[in-house]
């Protein structure tokens, strides 16, 4: 089993930061890919960044050029720094692992969600 434990959610004025970071912990083996989602009031989990073992990362097009995630493969953190936040923003933001087990098997692990709103 993988716990992933989450931080830095909050509110915060149109146009500001928030550092959301995330860390796992447990009987970790190799964890491909960690990343980040969010859902929204009455819209679908969607996905806003990921980032491969290699520092390879995607984003969501909404967010791209405002968001960055990063990743410290050492300590199995992964952290999303946005910038310019727009009301639209506003969601609960989930972090994911995929990671593969010793048996060979691959389970992806969720975050407990943290909120985030972009209100004045």
């Amino acid at each position: 089993q993988v716990q992933l434990v989450e931080s830095g959610g909050g509110l915060v004025q149109p146009g500001g930061s928030l550092r959301l970071s995330c860390a796992a912990s447990g009987s970790i083996f190799i964890i491909s890919v960690m990343g980040w989602y969010r859902q929204a009031p009455g819209k679908q989990r969607a996905l806003v960044a990921a980032v491969t073992s290699a520092g390879s990362t995607s984003y969501a097009g909404s967010v791209k050029g405002r968001f960055t995630i990063s990743r410290d493969n050492a300590k199995n953190k992964v952290q999303l720094q946005m910038n310019s936040l727009e009301p639209e923003d506003t969601a609960v933001y989930y972090c994911y692992v995929d990671h593969r087990g010793t048996d060979g098997r691959d389970y992806r692990y969720w975050g407990q969600g943290t909120q985030v709103t972009v209100s004045s």
